[in-house]
């Protein structure tokens, strides 16, 4: 992959702009230098519809003038000298910030481990014609399908280079493979449509596209004829694809900046049981070939795997250099590069499975919502109350009845985690992973 990601280059960009900034007067300062190419295709009705393909440079400068800081980027590094001084006068003249600067010397990564972040297989358009046209064939051969929502797949290739004046320089390669496909189901005003997709590291760990299409279609057919619901109280069951928006809800709470804001319905939960005896989620930057694996983070620290939750009790916040600072705490090597700065956040976060099946949550549960797709984004993070607008299907005595859809469901999550229950149908490709999740005792509102 050397002939398309040329880290060496990127290395001498992001050492150039550290060398200028120093010189323009700066003292302190990082530079991110990152590059990146990708490919998608998508089609529909068996013809590809766009084939399009980026490449693209860019470099950021960050600089510190005692405690006032400012940042600029740039396509392109004609002139390292001017865009250091255009930073340094910045920063000159911005607020002052008593939590900015790099982060403690003693923090960053001396030794990087081995990741397994670079699958060095490299597709052509006519490749990815190909595992989308399978993937749409395979969703159209389902009995009920009408017609494809489109299908696709893509390849991208991505280097990242840290450098900054306290004499770090880290850089890694990565590559991510995907496809997915769109099935409509049914006919006039009674259609239905649903997606499966897949995405990985690795071209090898991907699911065949047949099997993407035809779960889309699937998926798609089982909609059909939808039914409301009265307003009630039930449990409530979400399968993985679903569930992963209850852990994302997590990640954002115990986030340092909003605990730092006062803005988190957790802000003052730390060292308390927040969910059942036994529940485990973890963090883990290392994971191989994960979407969101790393070997340093945004500001060069180390990191460890993360019991973020550990036994039911909450045990760590995810931070950067700053909100560490602001929060008198140690940094856990979590900070995420962008814009002109950094700011915490998860990196493979993973609610760790139960031990009864999908199926097993719904004999327990007797009867209830099964929810597949959840629509809006109704969390309040201050308070956590929750109102999702969700489709799926009701269940009774365990076993499936009728889809529904056109219906909110409610509560508020410091109960909702208290409540949940994981399934063991752990789905572990994504950066936030989760199994099928039962709470019980939600409300739902219908007809």
């Amino acid at each position: 992959m050397s002939e398309l990601i040329d880290q060496s280059e990127l290395q001498s960009r992001a050492a150039r702009l550290v060398e200028a900034a120093r010189k323009a007067g700066a003292d302190a300062c990082d530079a991110v230098a990152v590059t990146g190419v990708s490919l998608g295709v998508d089609v529909r009705e068996g013809k590809v519809e766009e084939t399009e393909r980026a490449e693209g440079d860019d470099v950021t400068l960050r600089v510190f003038v005692g405690k006032r800081t400012a940042a600029v980027s740039a396509n392109r590094l004609d002139d390292p000298a001017g865009l250091a001084e255009r930073a340094v006068a910045m920063a000159k003249v911005a607020p002052e910030d008593p939590y900015a600067g790099l982060a403690d010397p003693e923090l960053l990564v001396k030794d990087f481990p081995v990741l397994d972040l670079l699958d060095t297989k490299e597709m052509t358009a006519e490749d990815l014609s190909e595992i989308a046209l399978e993937a749409e064939a395979a969703g159209l051969a389902v009995e009920g399908v009408s017609k494809s929502g489109g299908a696709g797949a893509s390849w991208r290739l991505g280097g990242v280079v840290l450098a900054t004046s306290h004499g770090f320089q880290g850089s890694y390669i990565s590559s991510r493979y995907g496809m997915s496909m769109t099935a409509v189901a049914g006919d006039g005003t009674a259609m239905e449509r649903d997606y499966d997709f897949d995405s990985r590291t690795y071209f090898e760990d991907l699911e065949s596209p047949a099997e993407i299409g035809r779960r889309a279609g699937e998926r798609a057919v089982r909609r059909l004829n939808p039914q409301k619901l009265s307003t009630r109280t039930t449990n409530v069951i979400y399968e993985s694809r679903a569930a992963r928006s209850i852990l994302g809800h997590l990640a954002g709470a115990i986030n340092g900046a909003s605990i730092a804001r006062k803005t988190s319905f957790l802000k003052d939960r730390m060292g308390e049981r927040i969910f059942a005896p036994g529940i485990q989620v973890i963090d883990d930057p290392f994971k191989r070939r994960g979407a969101a694996t790393r070997p340093f983070d945004g500001e060069g620290t180390k990191a460890d795997v993360l019991d973020v939750i550990s036994d039911g009790v909450l045990r760590h916040w995810f931070l950067d250099g700053a909100t560490a600072r602001e929060l008198g705490l140690k940094p856990n090597g979590r900070a995420h590069r962008g814009g002109s700065g950094t700011s915490p956040g998860a990196t493979n976060i993973t609610l760790m499975p139960g031990d009864k099946s999908l199926e097993e949550l719904m004999a327990e549960a007797g009867e209830g919502l099964l929810v597949t797709d959840l629509i809006g984004h109704g969390v309040n993070g201050l308070t956590g109350d929750y109102s999702r607008g969700a489709a799926g299907f009701w269940f009774e005595q365990g076993k499936i009845v009728k889809p529904v859809s056109e219906i909110t469901i409610a509560g508020n999550l410091n109960d909702m985690f208290r409540r949940l229950v994981p399934g063991s149908d752990l789905d572990n490709r994504y950066s936030t992973a989760a199994p099928s999740i039962m709470i019980e005792g939600m409300a739902l509102a219908g007809n």
